[in-house]
């Protein structure tokens, strides 16, 4: 509400971009900044890649009713915007109740393969890794527990993702995420996505893969 009312005094906007909120497993979903948003300074985005696939190019902005002419018309000087018959073809899925339905399967799903991954980890790594769990979205970070005064010093996760990668695992160090990842209290671990884990299986051998790669 605060930053609200900053942007109505400052006469400014706010871009919402809305990211895998559609994915949440614990608690109330989380209401939109936009649903709050009373004198029309918020604009809103989202994107249909991430919650019905990748392919699907399709992004779109709930623009305030003032602005909509004049953000049509700098998104128009842009670009050729997206195919008018893929427009209309989610348009109609939507209408028909398929996207709802589609999402409430999709966090079913998501929901058991990111608990399969997280169990996987943690008889993997032991005590060795941290698994910071949030309550939705599509991926998650984890931290590794040697750390400052540990027995071997900090982790370098730069490291032990470049050798995820190269054993075909897609993720991220967590200290590039800080202004200064390399300070020796920085955390170290990896953020890594859950949502293409097929089965208890797949997530054992995905874990013991790297856990390979923090031994090398």
């Amino acid at each position: 509400m605060a930053l609200l009312d900053w942007a109505e005094q400052a006469s400014s906007w706010i871009i919402e971009d809305d990211y895998d909120s559609e994915f949440r497993y614990l608690g109330r979903p989380l209401p939109a900044l936009k649903s709050l948003d009373r004198r029309d300074h918020v604009i809103y985005c989202g994107t249909f890649s991430k919650v019905m696939f990748p392919g699907l190019r399709l992004a779109y902005a709930v623009i305030p009713e003032r602005a909509v002419e004049r953000v049509g018309r700098v998104a128009c000087s842009m670009n050729a915007g997206s195919p008018t018959l893929l427009q209309a073809a989610v348009a109609d899925f939507i209408e028909l109740g398929h996207f709802a339905r589609h999402l409430k399967r999709m966090r079913a799903l998501y929901s058991e393969r990111r608990m399969l991954i997280v169990h996987a980890l943690e008889q993997a790594f032991g005590e060795r890794l941290i698994v910071d769990l949030p309550p939705g979205g599509i991926q998650f970070a984890v931290q590794f527990a040697e750390g400052p005064g540990g027995p071997g010093g900090p982790v370098d996760d730069v490291a032990v993702a470049a050798r995820a990668r190269e054993a075909g695992l897609a993720v991220l160090p967590l200290s590039i995420w800080y202004a200064n990842g390399r300070a020796p209290r920085t955390l170290r671990g990896l953020v890594m996505g859950f949502a293409n884990i097929a089965d208890a299986g797949e997530a054992g051998r995905l874990a013991r893969t790297l856990r390979a790669c923090l031994d090398d």
